[in-house]
């Protein structure tokens, strides 16, 4: 029986991933969450399809990692794929595409023809995203293999990594499903005590800070050290078991602790490691609702970043963090209906994505503020009733969007982006009474919304946002007097939104919605006849 390596073993993989270099990004993650995936202490030592279960997968074979001294590529990857338990195929697209994952398919199956071949499926149907040795068996004929579907709406992350372990390890699902429930029930108590021992800690060390002027830097290093554990890995953990009474507590101390240092004294990456913590407490705050809470911390945030951005005007992760400061400042006034306090923020978030652009326009995340910002000042002008600066406000986001999605033009997201825009510059031309603007993106907000749901039709987002837009573009169709039309569009949105309820069936809101789009349709076949 083929067993998986133990780490720190000198030879062996528990896994080989094999993906195209387009989706490294993916493999990189996939190669991290396997490395780190415990198996729940009752499955350890038990025999299993492949022999005893590990308390680990082992060392996961990545060749960006792995090949970096290697003087002949084919050969490496051979004897990696000799040493491998399974193989794990990163499947999308240009995955399927490569004769490379292809040909390591078929080296591992030739070279192992009882071993584990697992698909990971990141993006596109099966058909168009799974290699074609990944449909064959290994006498030539078609199969459709299971794959832990990662995509988003389907088996979601967590449950799509149990496949993988419990396929790479030869157990059943559900054993694995449940331990691993248990594990993480377990780990509550554990997390929680933790969180309060580095609270105490943090006060402990802030005391010695003040106590001994030669050894303030180091505590203080310590301490925000402390600080920056509990408000990134610790605060994953802690929402995850739901423990948010003491998130809650690891906030407020830490927020007590940034508000009494000295800004003119510190060094700007400390600076931006405190604003980056408290801008987090400031959104699970948000999050929460908890509105004074919220704006303690961005306001906190907002001083920090101003202080930074005074020193280092023209570096780009300083402006982009005081960019997000003034987000949310303007966002908490926008939420509670005080537009005269949004406009400076907003403003100044605007300003601060232009800035971004001019400093590397490479960087995708200058677009990306761009668009958001410019989206934010549309919303906000909808609300003045400024009709003539809505309108190019709104232009500006959707432009930047569509900017984005032409870099990336196989991502959904990008393009779902882009459908949003065209939907609030239409709002904005209904603002200033142009419907003939309005018909023209609507059309084109269901024509791209339309391929993308055929490209990928189990996507419930995608899905809700066409029915939506065919409702949009109906009522426009029928304000221009093109009742036939709007008909046919509303029918077909009804019966859309009809089969959503049918899957749904526990979901008032989208049988609230179903109703009103019946009576509007009444009505729309009244006027029609």
């Amino acid at each position: 029986m083929t067993t998986i390596s133990e780490p720190g073993t000198s030879a062996g993989y528990g896994a080989f991933i094999s993906y195209n270099h387009a989706d490294r990004a993916r493999a990189r993650w996939l190669h991290r969450a396997l490395e780190r995936y415990r198996i729940p202490a009752k499955l350890v030592g038990r025999e299993a399809a492949f022999g005893p279960v590990p308390r680990r997968l082992g060392r996961i074979f990545r060749d960006l990692d792995e090949l970096s001294a290697a003087s002949d590529l084919s050969a490496e990857v051979r004897a990696a794929l000799a040493e491998s338990a399974c193989l794990i195929v990163v499947c999308t697209p240009a995955g399927a595409a490569s004769q490379w994952v292809a040909r390591e398919i078929a080296l591992f199956r030739e070279l192992h023809p009882d071993r584990p071949v697992l698909a990971a499926l990141f993006q596109g149907e099966p058909a168009e995203a799974l290699p074609l040795p990944l449909r064959r068996t290994a006498d030539g004929a078609e199969t459709e293999p299971l794959a832990a579907d990662f995509r988003e709406g389907r088996d979601g992350k967590r449950l799509a990594l149990l496949k993988l372990v419990a396929g790479a390890v030869g157990v059943p699902l559900d054993a694995l499903v449940q331990r691993d429930a248990q594990a993480r029930v377990r780990r509550v108590t554990a997390v929680t005590a933790l969180a309060i021992l580095l609270l105490l800690a943090m006060a402990g060390l802030t005391i010695l800070a003040v106590r001994a002027r030669g050894e303030a830097e180091a505590r203080r290093a310590q301490a925000e050290g402390l600080v920056e554990f509990m408000l990134t890995d610790l605060r994953g953990r802690l929402k995850e078991v739901g423990r948010l009474d003491v998130l809650r507590e690891a906030n407020a101390r830490a927020l007590r602790y940034y508000g009494e240092q000295d800004l003119a004294t510190l060094p700007p990456d400390v600076l931006a490691r405190r604003a980056r913590a408290i801008m987090t407490m400031g959104e699970d705050a948000m999050e929460a609702k908890e509105t004074a809470r919220a704006r303690a911390a961005f306001l906190q945030a907002n001083r920090i970043t101003h202080a930074l951005i005074e020193r280092e005007p023209n570096q780009y992760d300083i402006v982009f963090a005081h960019a997000q400061s003034e987000f949310y400042l303007g966002l908490l006034h926008f939420k509670a209906g005080e537009l005269a306090a949004t406009e400076p923020h907003f403003e100044a978030y605007a300003a601060l994505a232009h800035r971004l652009m001019a400093i590397d326009p490479a960087d995708a995340r200058s677009a990306e503020e761009i668009s958001y910002s410019a989206t934010n000042l549309c919303a906000l002008r909808m609300e003045q009733h400024t009709a003539d600066r809505t309108v190019a406000l709104c232009g500006e986001a959707l432009r930047a969007a569509e900017t984005l999605a032409r870099r990336e033009p196989n991502s959904d997201q990008r393009w779902r982006e882009v459908a949003n825009r065209q939907g609030w510059l239409s709002d904005a031309y209904i603002v200033v009474g142009d419907l003939d603007a309005v018909l023209a993106l609507r059309r084109k907000q269901v024509e791209l919304l339309e391929r993308l749901y055929s490209r990928e039709s189990r996507n419930v987002r995608t899905q809700r946002m066409l029915i939506w837009v065919e409702r949009a573009l109906a009522e426009v169709e029928y304000r221009r007097g093109n009742f036939s039309t709007a008909v046919r569009q509303m029918r077909k949105a009804v019966a859309d939104l009809r089969k959503l309820t049918e899957l749904d069936t526990k979901n008032q809101e989208l049988a609230d919605r179903l109703k009103e789009m019946d009576e509007a349709l009444i009505k729309m076949e009244r006027r029609a006849k």
